[in-house]
């Protein structure tokens, strides 16, 4: 005949053929996962709201034709230097070229260029951006983007319409500053 169940003798017995016990310590929770990272709402507003601005901008402006030539000096620079770069004496280092670029994708385009070549510590650049004249008459958008655009960069020396030989009215060479 069977025994009946004894919970408390079951206990000893398994307490003796485990031996003593030793426990573990505590242990801290896991780790939560960290909050989002809060977003610049404000900066990103500021940015748009710059960006529209200076695409107005360029409809604002009195803006250049085709064969005009493009130029700009800083006031540190010497006239010397500036003399150089229109006569095409600074070799061109690195080139974007923006042929069939939209608006948009060219200013991405530019300003990530510029943004590269000034960290690389490049003294010369070239920017091909066309003489527009495909748009049936109207104004290269091109053009007068790149224009716009290195005249309100802090890191540009100076730029100037490139010599014949280097794509004339249709390209652009910008000294950039030292970093």
């Amino acid at each position: 005949m069977a025994r009946p169940f004894d919970k408390d003798e079951d206990a000893a017995l398994f307490r003796d053929a485990v031996g003593p016990v030793i426990p573990l310590p505590e242990s801290s929770p896991p780790p939560r996962k960290p909050p989002p990272r809060p977003s610049a709402r404000m900066a990103e507003r500021d940015e748009l709201d710059a960006r529209s601005e200076f695409r107005l901008g360029l409809q604002d402006l009195s803006a250049f034709a085709a064969g005009d030539t493009l130029a700009h000096r800083r006031e540190t620079l010497p006239a010397s230097v500036f003399q150089k770069l229109k006569r095409g004496q600074f070799s061109a280092q690195e080139e974007l070229d923006l042929h069939g670029a939209t608006m948009a994708q060219a200013e991405f385009l530019l300003r990530q260029f510029l943004a590269d070549a000034h960290a690389a510590g490049l003294g010369c650049v070239r920017i091909i951006h066309g003489k527009g004249q495909r748009d049936g008459g109207e104004l290269p958008i091109l053009k007068n983007l790149v224009d716009r655009m290195l005249r309100q960069r802090a890191d540009i020396l100076a730029f100037h319409s490139a010599p014949a030989a280097q794509g004339g009215t249709g390209a652009v060479l910008v000294l950039l500053a030292k970093r």
